[in-house]
């Protein structure tokens, strides 16, 4: 009776401490993120007043710290949030998915993908658009979604779970592939053309609007409604497949719901930004160095601190040579690059 009793003692109590630690790992990176994205705007080349910009009495069209805050800067902002989130909350799952610490978001050939979609539509002229969504960014998640569907279908056979070997073998193989592709077409196009390819694939976050943000809002929506439904299940994954199966968890519909939602994510993600590299495998080192490895914290926790890491990023891009504006994939391949070679040292 006594050892039934401290069982069932040790079981309520056990969510406890997780519990208390995800409140506070949500409100301190949390306010990290929201503290990030408040500063930011502020920040620039050309300073404004805040009380100026928010004052309504000015009309928009006169007002020319409203039109740098709204305009310029805060969409600017929440599109380097979400596809911060984003790429950080895809490195954290891919990492669990394939049990390999290096792996990023554009291990799966997504991005690969996304880019070759992107440049067709720069260099041949697409004019198809839906909804909020311009040619090339429509372009580049027919490209995500394409590559996608052929590293699944590579991966996966009827009744049996999928196979990580096959998955990033596949994925390494299509991103060589279509970066040949993409020389190609580059190859083909004239200056111009080229000149613009060349500065999408560095990544940038100058969105223009908020219209393309709402057009890939879906897509992030649906991949993180998934990610919350796969932290507790990654803990057992990420240590072995057979011992998941052995604990009870369906490792077959846990991995295809993994590579759905970081694909769906990275697709989102390089869409509306290109492809911006590092943050998926930064972020999520970073987090566990800080929090731990379970991922019902990692998580959450790399999702807020992702969103304020590209957005300090891309306030560095476009302040450090102000008033010229760098992309922001060259801030973070500078610093993911040392961090990169840092892990394999320490892999090693």
């Amino acid at each position: 009776m006594t050892s039934s009793g401290s069982t069932i003692a040790r079981v309520s109590a056990g969510p406890r401490p997780i519990r208390s630690r995800l409140a506070v790992t949500l409100l301190a990176y949390g306010a990290l993120a929201l503290v990030t994205c408040l500063l930011a705007p502020l920040v620039g080349s050309t300073s404004i007043s805040l009380s100026r910009a928010f004052d309504r009495s000015i009309p928009f069209a006169d007002n020319v710290d409203a039109q740098i805050f709204f305009v310029a800067r805060m969409p600017r902002v929440l599109a380097g949030a979400v596809v911060g989130a984003a790429l950080a909350s895809a490195g954290v799952v891919l990492q669990a998915l394939l049990r390999n610490p290096l792996a990023t978001p554009f291990t799966l050939g997504v991005s690969a993908g996304a880019a070759l979609g992107a440049i067709l539509a720069i260099s041949f002229g697409a004019a198809v658009t839906l909804g909020p969504l311009s040619p090339v960014p429509l372009a580049s998640l027919a490209g995500a979604f394409a590559a996608a569907a052929i590293v699944y279908a590579l991966a996966t056979r009827p009744g049996r779970a999928m196979s990580t070997s096959v998955l990033l073998l596949a994925g390494v193989t299509l991103n060589s592939f279509f970066s040949a592709l993409i020389l190609f077409v580059q190859y083909l196009a004239d200056f111009a053309e080229t000149y613009r390819t060349v500065r999408w694939l560095m990544g940038d976050l100058d969105v223009g609007g908020f219209g393309p943000i709402l057009g890939a809002l879906p897509l992030m929506v649906a991949a993180f409604l998934i990610f919350a439904l796969l932290p507790s299940s990654l803990n057992l994954l990420s240590v072995g497949a057979d011992i998941a199966a052995t604990r009870g968890v369906d490792v077959a519909r846990t991995q295809r719901l993994a590579f759905l939602s970081s694909a769906l994510a990275t697709s989102a993600a390089v869409s509306l930004a290109g492809p911006i590299g590092f943050v998926g495998i930064v972020v999520p080192h970073l987090v566990r160095l800080m929090a731990g490895v379970d991922h019902r914290i990692v998580l959450p926790a790399s999702a807020f601190f992702g969103a304020a890491f590209l957005v300090a990023c891309d306030l560095v891009a476009r302040t450090i040579l102000a008033p010229v504006e760098i992309p922001v994939g060259i801030v973070t391949a500078m610093l993911g690059g040392p961090f990169f070679l840092w892990l394999l040292v320490r892999k090693g």
